[in-house]
């Protein structure tokens, strides 16, 4: 990375080094993302990156933006504390499982024009993006509003070691994901329909 890149504060520095090892470059969104979950740590008074499952993130696009924030909360797919709720938004909501207080956060839709006058020699605007977001104060780059989850979270969360077999297709269901309907429990995509289509079944060799 270049000096351009890394103009940051020394802690968000490390982070964005983080997420552009994962990349092997360093984007406007990634720096967007760690902003926002380091605002979420401080609004919500939790230490992050997290070494514990408190927090869980949903993010609304995936990508660049999403490592950024992992980076910056410690919440990962693999881990089972960022969920992906495909908005194609450039935002998140951050949740204190033992609070429940859960804040959203997404740019401030004047943060693009308010980059040129942080870097006013910026060769491009892409190039005014990745100085802007790492100097701008958090009031001028971000927006946040407390909300209330609509989706049931403990539910979401599941419980460990919870398995179940789909009647029609044999696969095993984890997480309890199984759907029950007259008594028969049923996969999601049994029961509505999948998101993709079965092809031939491919020959063996003998």
């Amino acid at each position: 990375m270049t000096t351009l890149d890394l103009c940051a504060p020394p802690d968000l520095a490390a982070l964005l080094e983080q997420s552009a090892e994962l990349h092997r470059h360093l984007c406007p969104r990634q720096i967007l993302g760690a902003r926002m979950g380091l605002y979420a740590g401080t609004q919500l008074g939790l230490e992050l990156p997290q070494s514990t499952k408190r927090l869980v993130t949903f993010v609304e696009t995936d990508g660049c933006f999403s490592d950024g924030v992992s980076v910056a909360t410690g919440c990962w797919m693999g881990r089972r504390t960022m969920r992906l709720v495909d908005e194609g938004k450039v935002a998140a909501t951050f949740v204190d499982t033992q609070t429940s207080r859960a804040l959203r956060i997404w740019p401030n839709p004047a943060a693009r024009e308010l980059a040129r006058s942080y870097a006013p020699e910026a060769q491009s605007r892409w190039h005014a993006y990745m100085v802007a977001y790492q100097m701008m104060p958090d009031h001028e780059l971000l927006e946040a509003r407390p909300v209330t989850l609509s989706l049931d979270l403990k539910a979401i969360i599941s419980r460990n070691g919870v398995r179940a077999v789909c009647v029609q297709c044999g696969e095993e269901i984890i997480n309890e994901r199984e759907i029950v309907r007259d008594g028969q429990t049923c996969c999601r995509s049994c029961a509505d329909g999948a998101y993709y289509q079965l092809g031939a079944t491919a020959e063996r060799g003998g």
